[in-house]
């Protein structure tokens, strides 16, 4: 694994963003039933929406992003390069830009590639997913808020690591890294 040349500098305002922001509540075929509160889709473990972007250079590297320990769900874990919600009345294409931009300070000029689709489930937080990927470079400029580092891994390592250590990965960034190297997705060692 090696540090890139990234930035944690930006924050956010200070706010709840647990009351303001609103989440379209799917059925159990993704079509939207109506809006709620992100406190309130989390409490009843309602069906929602949510993007993950899979980052890699050049070199076959996957950037990965240790979250914040403010973060609510999985706090101080390696994830995702990039990962959110999809907002109430957005699709996933728009939601995955808007992330990209968020998370990572990486302005889309076109929606990356999308590679999967995964259902709702208990592992992925009841959240159906789109899975994207993109080749990039950095450098990245990430929210000190959402994202405490961020770091390339070659593949044998992470491998290697997720095999040995485990709990230092979220739960949702496994079970999304297993299924799509099972499927044929990315290659895993």
């Amino acid at each position: 694994m090696k540090w890139c040349s990234t930035s944690v500098e930006w924050g956010r305002p200070s706010r709840n963003p647990e009351m303001e922001e609103l989440f379209d509540v799917v059925d159990a075929s993704d079509r939207v039933l109506r809006r709620e509160s992100r406190f309130e889709v989390h409490r009843q473990e309602l069906l929602h929406r949510a993007v993950h972007l899979f980052v890699f250079n050049e070199q076959g590297e996957l950037f990965l992003q240790k979250r914040s320990m403010l973060k609510d769900t999985a706090p101080g874990k390696w994830s995702t390069s990039c990962a959110g919600h999809v907002d109430a009345g957005e699709d996933y294409d728009t939601a995955v830009v808007r992330e990209a931009f968020e998370e990572l300070g990486l302005p889309l000029e076109q929606v990356p590639e999308e590679v999967a689709s995964v259902a709702a489930v208990p592992e992925t937080g009841q959240e159906f997913l789109r899975i994207y990927r993109l080749i990039a470079e950095g450098p990245f400029r990430m929210p000190v808020a959402e994202i405490e580092e961020g770091a390339w891994w070659p593949l044998p390592k992470l491998e290697k690591d997720l095999r040995a250590e485990p709990e230092r990965f979220a739960g949702s960034f496994r079970y999304l890294w297993n299924l799509l190297c099972h499927q044929g997705v990315f290659k895993s060692t």
